[in-house]
């Protein structure tokens, strides 16, 4: 799995490191990025939960 945030759509708003720190950090553009590239298996769960909480559909979440 493959985690892709749209730095065009990213508002900033914190919410997917919130919910997996693990996964997502807020970069020094105010924007948010993935730490891992795939995401490992035991973080799927987490991973599409952030993305389906992200207020501006900004994380693309590819299996």
């Amino acid at each position: 799995m493959k985690a892709i945030v749209d730095p065009d759509l990213c508002i900033g708003c914190g919410i997917c490191p919130d919910v997996a720190p693990q996964l997502f950090e807020m970069g020094t553009d105010d924007k948010a990025h993935t730490l891992m590239d795939p995401i490992p298996v035991e973080f799927h769960a987490l991973c599409r939960d952030a993305a389906d909480q992200c207020p501006q559909a900004a994380i693309e979440v590819n299996d």
